[in-house]
């Protein structure tokens, strides 16, 4: 069995090629390849691959089980004029550079760019940079190396299991359930965790529970407490029996200070943004879905025009799962937090800080290019997207860096009659990170209280809860637990995500997944009949067995026989005892308009829609709308109802269009403006909650919870 991947075709060396040509590198994308060419000069040409050239035939499962899992590649279908075009620039060139993205993914494509132009895979003609800056893009030069084949044949083996599992599994959910769905190693996963959590939801019993929270003062200075135990030890109010026991203890207003704790409490700054950090709070802190941000960060890596710096990489490269900080950037840190903030605030020389157990390290965290590119000098030449993402990622790596942030925290124990309730009060006493990374820290000052002193009450709030079942899955919690459980890579949440969505196995509601009927009877079926698809923690050990292909510990053809074997066993099996699924069609409860036959509910691949019972002589379908209850403001005869643009973005219009054109982003609520007369929308504000106000005018209502 071979270890290696080799390339079939005879092989050159281009650089022995006509020195009269220029030097020509090849990148992923046409921005990168506009940036490097500035930074190289007149003597280097740069062309762009557009992303990969060869790959699997899509017609077939390209993969030879027979023969070894040889992959079987074409060239991408269009790309002929482009590969030519490259062909005939490498023909001319005094050498060729492969500089595509330091990653898996890049490196295969430069193998496969090797393959295509004939050049020879133990030249030195491979060059990675980790950001697009001019000294680092000159720094690669001077150390090329050869292509990596040991992570091409991590990125090959990642290729072929996903085609294995998604060109075996696919045409059983077509037989079995219906036409065009699919199903994958990650997102089989992340279907099923968000299933499972739907479960837990359904499964929940809410549970009764009562806190007493009490309004005390010093003299006129005000304080708040909660009811903690009695007797010295933890007691939990589990009804409305159990405080109307403690309340019938407390006979005054005066309670002891029983004891007063002061201590020093630090807090160590976050650490540098990996891809799925990144992600998670790019979802929580500036309202970006995933695919969003990894688009806006290849910009930000890629390049802008810095005005008189001239166009830049600002960023580090955004696939990573290291949290590693070269020693160049923390000396320029360093340099940046002494000018700004003061030498105290920074953490300069102290311990590297370690990886996690499982991350790559092939290139460093997420972080700015050049620390004094901060947010302010470089707003002007941002858009609003670019900017707050940079922003995120800047203030995150310079917070890294810096030093923890110090309180100073004070915990008093209040009793009486054995009943007692604990205040806590806090104060930064040294902003350290905290003078860059705002977090929602505020100074919650006790007034000055010494054991054996006397307070007063002034309110005691009884008050009952329920506990909650746990929330549906974000696109930020669900990349956390893909993460948590080491399933993925980087580079592969954003589309996992995509696919789930765009199969119409979950639905986006209130930005939380849902999963759909079809999303469950594709679930139901793989966990069933493949269940080592679905196990969490056999796919992260195969992650650990593409991470030693990666190191040279294992061949990748290995892995993947280890893997498809059983499966194999399983796919017979499934052939086998799969019956048919009927997804069956619901009355919609009204006739078809065009033939007078009763209309249906379907299910198809977007979801469901109302469609003529007697297809196929009839084709009449329509789209199943939500109306509010609310008339349109515009022609007052239709309803306002829900709809959604191309980008799944809600919106409301008139369920009379294209004969009344009305449409809002905010919805109208069917009450007109006392000042103007114009209707009245709910808009959500900041901290959550809604609040009614005029479309066109200054008015507005108090805020909803």
């Amino acid at each position: 069995m071979p270890t290696k991947t080799t390339t079939k075709k005879k092989t050159t060396t281009r650089s022995k090629a006509s020195a009269t040509g220029k030097n020509l590198v090849i990148v992923e994308s046409p921005a990168k390849a506009r940036t490097i060419e500035k930074y190289l000069g007149r003597n280097y040409k740069v062309m762009a691959s557009v992303g990969h050239i060869r790959d699997l035939k899509k017609s077939t499962m390209s993969v030879d089980i027979e023969h070894n899992y040889e992959p079987e590649y074409i060239n991408i279908r269009g790309k002929a004029p482009l590969i030519n075009g490259l062909k005939k620039e490498a023909k001319a060139a005094k050498a060729v550079y492969l500089a595509s993205d330091p990653d898996r993914e890049g490196e295969a494509i430069a193998w496969h760019l090797a393959h295509v132009l004939d050049l020879d895979n133990k030249d030195k003609n491979r060059v990675v940079f980790n950001e697009i800056t001019k000294d680092a893009v000159k720094d690669a030069f001077k150390e090329p190396r050869a292509i990596d084949l040991d992570l091409v044949d991590a990125q090959q083996a990642r290729r072929v299991l996903d085609r294995l599992v998604g060109y075996s599994l696919s045409p059983i959910l077509w037989k079995k359930v219906k036409k065009g769905l699919s199903a994958g190693r990650v997102q089989s996963i992340a279907l099923k965790l968000i299933i499972d959590r739907e479960n837990e939801i359904n499964a929940f019993v809410p549970e009764e529970y009562w806190t007493i929270d009490g309004d005390f003062k010093k003299g006129t200075k005000k304080f708040a407490a909660s009811f903690w135990g009695v007797d010295g030890k933890k007691r939990d109010l589990k009804n409305n029996e159990d405080v109307l026991d403690i309340m019938g203890r407390l006979k005054s207003d005066d309670y002891r200070v029983d004891k007063v704790e002061k201590k020093e409490r630090r807090r160590n700054a976050p650490l540098p943004y990996t891809t799925s950090s990144m992600q998670q709070d790019a979802a929580n802190k500036i309202n970006f879905r995933t695919r969003k941000t990894m688009m806006v960060a290849q910009q930000l890596y890629e390049g802008l025009t810095l005005g008189p710096q001239g166009h830049q990489g600002l960023i580090t490269y955004m696939r990573t799962d290291s949290t590693r900080i070269s020693p160049v950037a923390q000396n320029a840190a360093h340099d940046y937090i002494s000018q700004h903030f003061g030498a105290n605030h920074s953490k300069h020389g102290a311990s590297a800080v370690r990886n996690a157990a499982g991350a790559q390290d092939a290139h460093e965290a997420i972080r700015p290019s050049n620390v004094f590119n901060d947010p302010e000098t470089v707003a002007k030449y941002l858009d609003k997207d670019q900017l707050k993402l940079y922003t995120l990622i800047w203030n995150r790596f310079v917070a890294s860096q810096m030093v923890a942030a110090v309180f100073d925290t004070v915990k008093v124990t209040l009793t009486q009659n054995g009943v007692t309730f604990i205040a806590n009060g806090s104060q930064v006493k040294f902003d350290g990170y905290l003078a860059v990374y705002k977090d929602n820290d505020k100074d919650n000052m006790l007034p000055e209280m010494a054991e054996g002193e006397t307070v007063k009450k002034a309110a005691l709030k009884p008050e009952q809860h329920f506990t909650q079942p746990p929330a549906r899955y974000s696109e930020a919690t669900l990349i956390k637990a893909l993460e948590e459980s080491g399933i993925g890579r980087p580079s592969t949440y954003a589309p996992t995500l995509q696919t789930i969505q765009s199969r119409y196995y979950v639905r986006l509601a209130a930005k939380r997944f849902e999963p759909t009927e079809l999303g469950e009877i594709v679930n139901n079926l793989i966990v069933e009949y493949f269940p080592n698809v679905v196990n969490t923690e056999f796919t992260a050990e195969m992650e650990k067995d593409l991470d030693e292909v990666e190191e040279g510990d294992r061949q990748w053809q290995e892995v993947v026989d280890q893997f498809y074997k059983p499966f194999a066993k399983e796919l017979g099996k499934a052939e086998e005892e799969i019956e048919k699924i009927v997804i069956k069609d619901e009355p919609a409860g009204f006739d078809c308009d065009l033939c007078g036959h009763p209309m249906v509910i379907k299910l198809g691949r977007f979801g469901k829609f109302y469609a003529c019972s007697n297809f196929p002589e009839c084709h009449n379908t329509k789209a199943i709308v939500k109306e509010i209850g609310v008339v349109c403001p515009t022609c007052h005869e239709g309803q306002v109802i829900e709809r959604k643009t191309k980008r799944n973005r809600l919106f409301y219009g008139c369920s009379r269009y294209p004969d009344c054109e009305f449409t809002s982003w905010d919805k109208p609520v069917g009450r007109d403006c006392p000042k103007c007369g114009h209707f009245l929308v709910e808009k959500k504000v900041r901290g959550g909650g809604k609040q009614v106000v005029c479309s066109e005018g200054d008015y507005e209502e108090e805020k909803q919870k």
